[in-house]
This record gives structure tokens, C-alpha cells and sequence, in this order.
């Protein structure tokens, strides 16, 4: 059984055991939360209406950061250029249970 949910603007798809990387969240290291399922996926039933009682439940396992991003803009003859630089923050999270 697997299920696609929402995680911030993103949307993923797990099962149970998996470790997936979510935007940043305030929740503490161990605790657990649900996240909300989009589409679930059991053998041959697939169910996309009447999700309302189903949830995905994940343990936040730390934060991470993605990749080193390099902004650089330039402008012909005028003498201007900037380069800046971004790295997103993410949370781990492991998928302990999924209720249908």
C-alpha cells in the first residue's frame, strides 16, 4: 500500500518505512504528525474521494539542507553584476503508518 501526500506545495509519494525530505517544520526531533492524503493505492483500489479520515503518520527525524543554489545576474556595460547564493531547509521525516 502506498499513498501520495501533501507536504507544503509539494506532493509525494510514500509507503510505510519510507524517508522523504519535506519543506522545514517547527515540530521537535521524534515527535510524530499527520499529513494529509491526497490519493491512496491498495493492490488494485485506488481511492481518490472520501479521504477526509485519512491521514499518513511520519516521525520527524532531523532537518537537512538541499543543494548550494548560485543566483548571478549581469548587465551589459554598465558595470553591474551580483551573484548570490540559497540553500533550502528541509525535514526528515520517516512514514510510520498508513490509516485508509
Amino acid at each position: 500500500m502506498y499513498a501520495i501526500v501533501r507536504a507544503g506545495a509539494k506532493q509525494q509519494k510514500v509507503a510505510v518505512g519510507d524517508v522523504i525530505e519535506i519543506d522545514l517544520v517547527t515540530t521537535p526531533v521524534g515527535d510524530t504528525f499527520t499529513l494529509p492524503v491526497v490519493l491512496t493505492v491498495d493492490g488494485e483500489t485506488i481511492k481518490a474521494t472520501g479521504l477526509e479520515k485519512a491521514s499518513v503518520t511520519v516521525e520527524v527525524l532531523g532537518g537537512t539542507k538541499g543543494p548550494k543554489i548560485v543566483i548571478q545576474k549581469y548587465k551589459n556595460k554598465t558595470g553591474y553584476k551580483k551573484r548570490q547564493g540559497h540553500r533550502q531547509k528541509y525535514t526528515q521525516v520517516r512514514v510510520t503508518d498508513i490509516s485508509a
